[in-house]
């Protein structure tokens, strides 16, 4: 599976597979998914493989702490900052950073 990171400008570039930690908010579980796209603003996942995946999308939450959005039903949470998740785009590929901004 390829994924996708996409700098703030919309530009996309493949990287290889990455998969985060993400918390069940009802039973506590911890589960890993495997990203498509990673954005500052969004996070697209996916649950599960082959027929049997689901996709899902995690947005920022209010406070910029943390992503959260629903898969299946379940709330999940991805417990790392909007500066944390610019920070491992850049670390995964500096091609997608962006050096001049206004």
């Amino acid at each position: 599976m390829r994924i996708v990171i996409t700098n703030e400008a919309g530009q996309g570039v493949s990287m290889n597979n990455e998969k985060i930690k993400v918390r069940i908010t009802e039973s506590g579980k911890i589960l890993e998914l495997v990203v498509l796209r990673k954005a500052a603003e969004r996070i697209e996942v996916v649950v599960g493989e082959g027929v049997h995946s689901v996709k899902g999308e995690l947005t920022l939450t209010r406070n910029g702490l943390a992503y959260a959005g629903k898969v299946m039903g379940r709330e999940i949470i991805y417990e790392r900052s909007r500066e944390q998740v610019r920070a491992d785009i850049d670390r995964l590929n500096p091609a997608v950073r962006i050096t001049g901004r206004h």
